[in-house]
């Protein structure tokens, strides 16, 4: 195959998962490092599970971390369609194909009749494989049992296609990421290609799909492995040029289990909500089980992308580790625009009425308080105070601050002095310096003085720099709060 063909197709049978956007995201990065096609093909072929909201959310999600497609459901292409659903006319004909040259056959058992056998394999302490008891039955058998009412499903004949194209049982390959991969295909049994339903299983249209699509490269994830060899045979069968594959480690919990909702996010769409950007989380991920040749791992895609090598991914699982992506999307919050950055940030103020403030005081909000943000829906408890009359305060300031002699005296001696101040906000540093210093001559640390005064206008012992929240909050607002915790 001249050119390097890549593809992503996801189940639509619930949000894309972490692990998905991984996979998406190395299929890219190597269409873009070989400059080939990255397609999107949607495999809905699980009726029950499929709906058209995760089918969105597929869309969605690889759009805003900027996985764009070159062929798909919605852009189209020369080997469309580009769901599975709408291509149930083509699996019948290849599986016709196999019947005739004889890389398949009809199979006519029960399940009940499947049933018994794999029952008799485990009384035996046997793995079970088909017994292709139904490989040679004549024409007037099929007949008779078609008249019982029975629709045969079709089954892959294993054993004559590894005699066919291979040496022995064994099947090997070269793997993309993880080298030299064996299996014995003997194990494997005569698996069904075509349900007695007339629908196809995942490895016959998968196979079917990637070769009327001319995908030249697989990478996907190693829980595909087993399902390799029989494609890789499908593929010989058809007469078809066989795909290079690739398969990349899971990705795992810290504690090193399977990566569920118990540790936090999983969808793309779920971290997005949270407020992780998605050019750190793309970032990220790129990490999982790849690194960088020069060490440096803050990147955009397309640096990425020109330093990839599908050989220098890990063959090993991955850790998610979600306190480096907290770090990683708070350097990316820190990187931001601030205009971009407030626009960003609006989602997560709604509870919050911005009229109450001129742009230059939403501005100035934003950047005494960005510096802690780990992701950005942390904006929404960093900033109540700066909103609203009044304002609440924690049990823990008033009882362990406010509720003291020494700050009593302090906000007391504030309102006297704050009266005549002007309050912007160098006049204010130097006022509150002096203010500062006046008390220390008494014997009260600095740190106490602004804790009254702090505990008094946000209701909290910490919080963004004051000068510039007394400054938005004008005075007004501050000397009611002030006189408001005065006993």
């Amino acid at each position: 195959m001249s050119e390097v063909r890549v593809r992503i197709a996801p189940s639509p049978s619930g949000n894309l998962h972490i692990g998905t956007a991984r996979t998406a995201l190395f299929n890219y990065l190597f269409a873009k490092k070989n400059n080939g096609k990255f397609i999107l093909r949607i495999e809905d072929t699980d009726a029950e599970r499929t709906s058209q909201e995760y089918i969105d959310n597929i869309f969605d999600s690889l759009k805003a971390l900027g996985l764009n497609w070159d062929e798909g459901p919605d852009v189209g292409g020369d080997y469309g369609p580009y769901t599975q659903s709408e291509r149930f006319d083509i699996y019948p004909k290849y599986a016709q194909k196999l019947l005739e040259s004889g890389f398949a056959y009809e199979c006519f058992c029960t399940p009940e009749e499947l049933e018994a056998e794999k029952e008799e394999a485990t009384k035996n302490k046997k793995p079970y494989v088909y017994t292709k008891k139904c490989e040679n039955l004549t024409e007037e058998q099929k007949e008779k049992l078609r008249a019982e009412g029975r629709k045969p499903a079709i089954r892959f004949n294993i054993s004559k296609a590894q005699k066919a194209f291979h040496d022995s049982s064994v099947l090997k390959f070269d793997d993309l990421v993880k080298g030299e991969l064996h299996m014995d295909t003997s194990l494997l049994g005569d698996f069904v290609i075509m349900k007695s339903n007339g629908t196809p299983t995942y490895n016959f249209a998968v196979v079917i799909d990637d070769m009327l699509m001319k995908i030249s490269h697989i990478i996907r994830g190693e829980d595909h492995i087993s399902n390799t060899f029989k494609q890789i045979l499908i593929y010989e069968a058809l007469g078809a040029e066989v795909p290079r594959f690739g398969h990349l480690g899971m990705i795992l919990a810290p504690d090193r289990s399977k990566l569920s909702k118990r540790h936090g996010a999983t969808a793309v769409s779920e971290f997005v909500e949270k407020g992780y950007l998605t050019e750190a989380l793309i970032n990220f991920v790129a990490l999982l089980g790849w690194s960088p040749s020069d060490g440096q791992e803050i990147k955009t895609v397309d640096e990425i992308a020109q330093d990839f090598r599908i050989g220098d991914v890990s063959s090993s699982n991955s850790i998610f580790e979600y306190d480096k992506l907290n770090w990683m999307n708070s350097h990316y919050i820190k990187m931001l625009d601030i205009e971009d950055l407030k626009e960003r940030l609006k989602p997560y103020l709604t509870k919050y009425d911005l009229s109450e403030m001129t742009d230059a005081q939403y501005t100035r909000m934003i950047e005494v308080t960005r510096e802690p943000l780990t992701i950005l829906s942390d904006i929404t408890d960093a900033v109540p105070y700066f909103f609203g009359e009044t304002v609440e305060i924690d049990p823990k300031a008033q009882a362990e601050v406010l509720d003291t002699e020494v700050s009593q005296n302090v906000l007391k001696e504030f309102v006297k002095q704050a009266e005549g101040w002007s309050f912007d906000e160098e006049t204010l540093h130097e006022k509150l310096e002096a203010f500062r210093a006046q008390f220390k001559e008494l014997g009260i640390k600095p740190k106490v003085t602004m804790w009254a005064i702090r505990a008094a206008v946000t209701g909290r012992t910490c919080g963004a720099d004051m000068t510039a929240i007394l400054a938005i909050l004008g005075k007004e607002r501050v000397m009611k709060r002030v006189k408001n915790s005065i006993k």
